[in-house]
């Protein structure tokens, strides 16, 4: 059987230029289309609409808007009496956007069972720039000083879209969605997009949605591209979000 063609975008295309999420393959779940660039204007345009950039070296860009979607509502996320038990006794020091680059590089480290990585130096260029920019904001946790775990993603409106995390030590990453799921809560953040559900998330309360659900969800949370800059200035105890 002959594979549907991928829907092609030229660089020099406006930003909004995508194709209807709705034609999107269901086989691999979600390619949506192939080409463009990952200037920050598309990849606003392309977050408030559904859309992720997600492709390895080689490979021209890829965009994405899978069926269905892996979401969390950050006052739900789930944090077990043993989990908490362990937090408590870590140490973790939690800060954001302290080490932006760090972060996305640890993100980028080739892992057991991986071969090379998806985050392509490109992409580290496009979400260091969107950074800069005041869009994409990361979380780290330190224990003793070192970096031990972390996650980075856009802010835009009230939604968090999740990209990337890495763990060092034991609960480093539950770690870092527990402090950002505070902070995303007590802003009033309606959703945290994590894209593709994992065990790891599934533990923390994460769960599917319909692509039409999750639409509709963007449509009412993410209406403008508006930055979110009321971060914790300096770093705390991992205790301090627990309370």
């Amino acid at each position: 059987m002959t594979s549907p063609p991928i829907n092609w975008i030229s660089s020099g295309d406006p930003p909004d230029t995508f194709p209807d999420i709705e034609i999107a393959l269901v086989e691999p779940d979600g390619l949506l289309a192939a080409g463009g660039d990952l200037s920050e204007q598309r990849l606003l345009y392309a977050y408030r609409h559904g859309i992720f950039p997600w492709f390895n070296d080689g490979q021209p860009i890829l965009w994405w808007s899978p069926d269905p979607r892996c979401v969390l509502r950050p006052e739900e996320l789930h944090v077990g009496k043993r989990l908490q038990r362990a937090l408590r006794s870590s140490g973790f020091q939690i800060s954001f956007n302290s080490a932006f680059a760090d972060v996305i590089k640890r993100c980028a480290d080739n892992r057991d069972g991986q071969d090379g990585t998806w985050i392509t130096m490109a992409m580290n260029r496009a979400y260091n720039d969107l950074h800069t920019n005041g869009w994409a904001h990361s979380v780290e946790v330190w224990s003793a000083g070192k970096l031990v775990g972390g996650l980075y993603g856009l802010a835009i409106d009230h939604v968090f879209f999740g990209e990337s995390m890495f763990t060092r030590e034991t609960n480093a990453s539950k770690a870092a969605m527990l402090a950002l799921c505070r902070i995303l809560s007590s802003n009033e953040f309606a959703l945290f997009d994590c894209q593709i559900e994992s065990p790891h998330l599934i533990s923390l309360g994460a769960r599917s949605i319909s692509r039409s659900r999750f639409i509709e969800a963007l449509q009412s949370a993410c209406k403008e591209p508006l930055r979110f800059g009321d971060w914790p200035p300096d770093c705390r105890s991992i205790v301090e979000y627990m309370r």
